[in-house]
């Protein structure tokens, strides 16, 4: 076995990318994976290096051979210019907005967008003095009749959070980069193996690290990777916020990145069986997943897009708390909690009437958000049905 310690290869598939890209294992004495680095505190041989700080490693938050790896490999997952690490996916969003907005700006946000990341526009880049607009993820490249001239950036998110709404990437991009503005994508749904949001016309491509790179739900982890145009800016962010993540966490992604392909694999192959076998269900009144064929998105999925992951939501016909809880309650395998990504099944329910203000949602019933995990299909699928019968009983 032979591995090329420069970090560099020539157009190897994705699979093979993610087990060899950020290890130097010959800089490392052989051993295959980086080490973890912790420190703050790094030494100059002279007062020339002091002053002229040239050398590969000038300061903890800066860099260490940890963080680089991992900002190495994600970059050219991504086929960016340079990543920045972030403490946790909202950090790598608000540092991503901050890189390019001032006082006195306009953004536009999709209104499927993360929720936290609509709590940060409407509170703290309100205070900033930084406008921020909703508009309807279906729009395309009518999106440019949302814009003004002091509009600066568009953040999309596709899928969307929660509702799986599909935008139009590509079209967006193009009428965005028209007018000079910068195109945010948040990735986190897909990965750098499943969509390339740089490729399809964005300038920036954020993941939440913390679901399916990192992988093992143990990390919190931001990752934002920019194209040619977008990285000093990015950079001078990460140096002026002072943004950075931790030791452990990092290292917990690096290991984490290993495995993604074939994890990827397994919760995309799950999430379909589960999401088909739900669909049937008289309970049910739609699924929202891009990659069924009966989804609105689905479309736009299959053209940028080269795969699906777990996540995606079943929306129940009406039904009452207790029949809910009695659903939610006694469910074995999928445990109720916030973020995905990991290799355990979860659900949330969720209602995002309130927070929606350019599109309404409409759903008879609850809606569930499910993250489907690495257990045996035919377990989780015997789990919900009990809990179909609870919630008839109930």
């Amino acid at each position: 076995m032979t591995i090329k310690d420069d970090g560099h290869g020539g157009g190897e598939r994705p699979e093979t990318e993610v087990v060899h890209f950020g290890r130097k294992p010959f800089d490392q004495h052989g051993f295959v994976n980086t080490p973890v680095y912790r420190g703050s505190t790094v030494l100059y041989p002279t007062l020339e290096a002091l002053h002229a700080r040239t050398q590969p490693y000038t300061y903890g938050r800066r860099a260490t051979p940890t963080t680089r790896a991992l900002e190495d490999a994600l970059t050219h997952l991504a086929g960016g210019t340079a990543t920045v690490l972030t403490s946790s996916g909202l950090a790598a969003i608000s540092t991503a907005i901050l890189a390019f907005a001032q006082s006195g700006d306009h953004i536009l946000m999709g209104d499927s967008i993360y929720q936290p990341a609509r709590v940060l526009a409407d509170k703290m880049l309100k205070r900033l003095g930084i406008e921020t607009s909703y508009y309807d993820p279906g729009i395309g490249g009518d999106i440019a009749k949302h814009f003004r001239p002091n509009t600066r950036l568009v953040m999309v998110e596709a899928p969307g959070s929660q509702t799986f709404e599909m935008q139009d990437i590509p079209a967006i991009a193009a009428a965005a980069h028209a007018r000079d503005i910068w195109v945010l994508a948040d990735n986190t749904w897909a990965t750098p193996l499943y969509c390339k949001p740089l490729a399809l016309g964005a300038d920036v491509s954020i993941e939440a690290a913390t679901k399916y790179i990192v992988g093992h739900a143990d990390a919190m982890l931001g990752a934002i990777t920019g194209n040619a145009r977008a990285a000093k800016f990015l950079d001078n962010a990460k140096e002026t916020l002072g943004t950075c993540p931790g030791s452990e966490e990092t290292y917990l992604a690096l290991r984490g990145l290993r495995t993604l392909a074939v994890r990827l694999e397994r919760h995309q192959r799950s999430g379909l069986a589960v999401a088909e076998w739900l669909a049937a269900r008289p309970e049910v009144d739609r699924i929202l997943h891009p990659a069924l064929a009966s989804d609105p998105g689905h479309a736009l999925w299959k053209r940028d897009f080269s795969g699906a992951s777990g996540l995606f939501t079943a929306v129940l016909k009406p039904t009452s708390e207790k029949a809910l809880a009695a659903f939610l309650d006694g469910l074995k395998f999928f445990g109720m909690g916030y973020s995905w990504g990991g290799y355990e099944s979860l659900v949330v329910p969720f209602d995002p009437t309130s927070y929606r203000t350019a599109t309404r949602w409409q759903g008879p019933g609850p809606a569930l958000r499910f993250h489907v995990g690495l257990e045996a299909v035919d377990d989780l699928i015997d789990d919900l049905a009990a809990g179909f019968d609870r919630m008839k009983g109930a």
